[in-house]
């Protein structure tokens, strides 16, 4: 597993990285998720011995990445799927790498075919397309059948199908038992794919829980509703103690109170409904509401 502890990381006297304590557990995909700035690059860097830690610590299976014997074999990472060098081959770049990891050659061809790129394995990187580069580094991160990932925004790039395949894998892989890191700003992807989710703003550590947990602790709930008659619902609504707001089409939005209580009130009063419904928040919605403080850049619609 990953466990990162206290860790901290200053750059000229400004804290990026401000005490974070968190565990990447096996058999489970984490979503590390944060504003533009929030630190979770640099965490992803310290985590694999790039950058040093102005405090703390932070260890995969219990060690420093510089102490890990084959760390190819340990810990795959995807931080930059530009890194590339573009005279190079796909199967170029991943045979380097087998050769320096002590990998057998046979492994290129296999991690090429299991990210699609089996019939460009020829072709020179610097003709590849983002999401043909993205490949290429999840295939560098497989390379070793390491039972820890770490990638660092893997679907730019991609299209629906490359999307999907790369949720497949991900959870196949901690299916498999391993432990996966997986940072992303599309929530809607979190959401279908992280079992787990790490949050950070401004370098804090702001949730630590369940996907639907952070979902349900920070999002809201509210009930839907519309009648035969619009108007008389309106009264109905305006003169209760319910927090209700009305929305497009006639309907209303119903906070703090159950469907059964609204159809109970509905009833009660001769209000025919034809519409309640319960709307819960996204993990978008969430993550906006719970990271409103941590933005670092915020740009004002016209």
């Amino acid at each position: 597993m990953i466990q990162v502890q206290g860790l901290t990381k200053e750059y000229d006297g400004t804290r990026v990285v401000d005490d974070l304590d968190f565990e990447v557990r096996p058999g489970v995909v984490t979503g590390f998720l944060g504003p533009n700035g929030a630190g979770k690059s640099t965490t992803l860097r310290m985590v694999l011995g790039l950058d040093r830690p102005t405090a703390g610590r932070a260890l995969v299976n219990g060690r420093h990445y510089a102490e890990l014997a084959d760390p190819l074999r340990q810990v795959g990472a995807l931080l930059d799927a530009h890194a590339l060098h573009g005279g190079r081959t796909a199967r170029g770049h991943l045979r380097w790498l087998a050769a320096a990891g002590g990998l057998p050659e046979r492994r290129v061809a296999e991690v090429l075919d299991q990210v699609g790129l089996g019939d460009a394995a020829g072709r020179r990187i610097r003709g590849f397309s983002l999401g043909m580069r993205q490949r290429l580094g999840v295939a560098a991160a497989l390379l070793g059948d390491p039972p820890v990932l770490m990638l660092d925004e893997p679907v730019n790039g991609l299209d629906p199908e490359g999307i999907r395949w790369i949720r497949t894998l991900l959870r196949g892989l901690a299916a498999e038992g391993r432990s996966v890191l997986v940072s992303s700003h599309l929530m809607t992807e979190m959401a279908l794919t992280a079992d787990h989710l790490v949050v950070i703003g401004r370098g804090r550590l702001l949730a630590d829980a369940a996907t639907s947990d952070v979902i349900d602790r920070h999002g809201r709930t509210r009930v839907r509703v519309r009648a035969v008659d619009p108007a008389k619902l309106a009264t109905l609504l305006g003169g209760s103690d319910l927090a209700a707001e009305p929305v497009d089409g006639g309907a209303w939005e119903v906070s703090g109170a159950t469907p059964e209580r609204i159809a109970a009130l509905a009833a009660a009063n001769g209000v025919v409904l034809y519409e309640i419904t319960v709307r819960q928040d996204s993990l978008e919605e969430a993550f906006m509401r719970m990271t409103a403080d941590s933005v670092e850049y915020r740009a004002v619609a016209a």
